[in-house]
């Protein structure tokens, strides 16, 4: 079956499209000789041996993975040769449970920032948020120049105009099969199929090799925009030689092939025919135009008017129409304030939420909380994602509730309202196989992830020592010799919260959960600044630990103990308030944990008179 996905996806590949002046084509006017230009220097023989002389007198490649690894999100890889560097996505991560009040969360800078002389430039696989999302964050301290295609492009723009950074941005536009010359560095763009259009890997060469790195992708066969992934080219890579194979490993645990993106067009257009004379609400990602593309096509063809809901909904639309990724008829789209002119029959909503978000427009639906949409019962609600990793729950909790106002919600994988935009198994041993890497380094996934990606780089022949399972900051030293760690750099994360970035640290954090579990209990005292006795109080504040009024026999054994221990400090002497307030800190904690068996946060206030 592999050999006949192949067989068609060869058939299927597609010319390189022409190229902009400020890049220069590697990939036409072969010789008969067997040689290739190389990024316009001179030409060398295609897979020539190389001497052992040579071989060895190359410099390595470092690679230092700055984020990606170990987690979903956050993608951010800085390449190094012979002194130059430059930066493939600078993506953010969205925060975990125990994370209170993050918003969003963003590589750390410092290695990047204190090498900014020698990085050339940014390149970016895709437009989504885990590979564009900290761009702007970047950009406030190092305004380098960034290379993506048009899409990617036109996305990266609406994320920087939000941040005012857009005057000053060195945007390049580049196109599958070009190739940006970044100092000793050369990158060519290479098509892949992904769940957003205009997504890129790379081919990067220097004097120490060839390195490819995919960036998120799948093989589709039958894409909504016909381009189907050039895996000729990466078959010619593999024939000239490739050193190291950095490839996506999100669906490395899931067996076979990834279903093609029309197999979603078909199914939307059964449950249309289903809803009848019932509105029809999708959810999905806003970022997966093709998906859209088909939920507006579809509509059409009923007959119905399409209002789209969702801040992120409404850029992607705007940008991808504009650009032209995204087909709209004329007087399909409609706004959402407009939907009271229609009857339920006439409309579809797009809108984001897929994944149960609590500020999302669905869950806005979803409880009572959506100024221009109330659920109706016999509403049809697709929700057109599978739920990842951590938001079951919220999603459930969202179903739910749709449920409740009497909406038929679709969202078991048996419907095939979904497809995933990551390669699983059989795939990544396809592009192994013929990319023919030396060496291999899964990118893009947790730990269990990075390992199973490893187990099929050893079942296609790559030998384990030629594998190598990093971490974030991990500097790592290929060349034909030897692939290795050699050392680790500062690579982290950094929480943006509202319009702070980076003054939120670990233990913020562990105050605000601290507080999320057993609240928090307030002893104010005034003591007078001459004579140490007490003025006033103490008085004891509770939030979020007990109800005052309920619990006043705890609040006077609470201050009795407070005032035991002034005394014993007026006694002993001891003057310095930060002990005093340790002290008070410390008897207060463990008499709660003795009688509650709960650990609130204790903050001593004291006001000298």
């Amino acid at each position: 079956m592999a050999e006949t996905k192949e067989q068609s996806i060869l058939k299927n590949s597609k010319q390189k499209p022409q190229q902009k002046k400020y890049v220069k084509k590697t990939n036409e006017k072969r010789q008969k000789t067997g040689t290739k230009t190389n990024g316009g220097n001179t030409k060398r023989p295609i897979n020539k041996t190389r001497s052992k002389k040579s071989t060895t007198s190359k410099k390595p490649i470092k690679i230092i993975p700055l984020g990606g690894l170990g987690e979903i999100g956050k993608n951010i890889t800085l390449y190094e040769y012979d002194g130059d560097m430059f930066l493939v996505d600078c993506g953010m991560a969205f925060p975990d449970e125990d994370m209170p009040g993050i918003d969003i969360v963003i590589p750390d800078f410092t290695y990047v920032l204190e090498n900014r002389d020698k990085i050339k430039g940014l390149v970016v696989t895709h437009g989504h948020e885990d590979h564009i999302g900290a761009i702007p964050y970047l950009l406030r301290n190092f305004n380098l120049p960034i290379y993506a295609t048009k899409l990617t492009i036109g996305l990266i723009e609406g994320k920087l105009k939000e941040h005012r950074l857009l005057g000053n941005a060195k945007l390049n536009v580049v196109k599958a099969g070009d190739t940006v010359n970044l100092g000793k560095f050369s990158v060519e763009f290479i098509h892949v199929n992904h769940s957003i259009p205009d997504a890129v890997g790379f081919a990067i060469k220097c004097a120490g090799g060839t390195i490819v790195h995919t960036g998120d992708f799948k093989i589709d066969t039958t894409p909504i925009d016909d381009r189907v992934i050039d895996i000729g080219r990466f078959a010619e890579l593999g024939k000239e030689g490739v050193l190291a194979l950095l490839a996506d490993s999100t669906n490395a645990e899931r067996p076979g092939y990834t279903a093609s993106e029309k197999l979603v067009g078909e199914s939307l257009s059964n449950l249309f025919q289903k809803a009848g004379d019932n509105r029809i609400i999708v959810a999905t990602f806003s970022s997966n135009i093709h998906r859209i593309q088909q939920i507006i096509d579809e509509a059409n063809r009923c007959n119905r008017k399409v209002a789209v809901s969702g801040r992120s909904m409404l850029n992607v639309v705007s940008v991808a129409s504009e650009l032209g990724y995204l087909n709209v008829p004329d007087n399909v789209l409609i706004e959402i304030d407009a939907l009271k002119n229609y009857t339920p029959a006439q409309t579809v909503i797009i809108t984001t939420g897929s994944q149960g978000e609590p500020l999302s427009a669905l869950h806005r639906m979803a409880f009572s909380d959506h100024r221009q949409v109330e659920i109706v019962p016999g509403d049809m609600i697709i929700i057109s994602a599978t739920p990842i990793p951590g938001n079951e729950k919220l999603v459930t909790k969202v179903v739910n509730e749709l449920m409740k106002h009497g909406a038929n919600v679709v969202y078991e994988r048996m419907y095939d309202v979904h497809v995933s935009g990551h390669a699983c198994r059989e795939e990544l041993k396809l592009i192994m196989s013929i990319v023919k890497p030396k060496y291999f380094i899964p990118l893009h996934g947790e730990q269990k992830h990075l390992m199973k990606h490893t187990d099929l780089a050893k079942l296609v022949g790559i030998p384990p020592k030629n594998t190598l399972v990093a971490t974030n900051g991990s500097v790592i030293s290929v060349s034909e010799k030897e692939i290795k760690c050699t050392e680790t750099v500062t690579a982290g994360r950094v929480f943006v919260d509202g319009l702070g970035v980076g003054d939120v640290g670990s233990i913020v954090l562990r105050d605000r959960k601290l507080l999320s579990d057993d609240g928090i209990i307030v002893v104010a005292v005034s003591i007078d600044s001459v004579t140490r006795e007490v003025v006033a109080g103490p008085d004891i504040v509770s939030r979020g630990f007990v109800y005052v009024k309920e619990s006043e026999d705890l609040m006077n054994e609470i201050n009795e103990l407070v005032c035991d221990i002034l005394e014993r400090c007026y006694i002993n002497r001891i003057k310095d308030w930060s002990t005093i307030k340790t002290k008070i800190k410390d008897g207060v904690s463990k008499f709660l944990f003795t009688r509650t068996k709960r650990s609130p946060m204790v903050l001593p206030l004291i006001m000298e008179v």
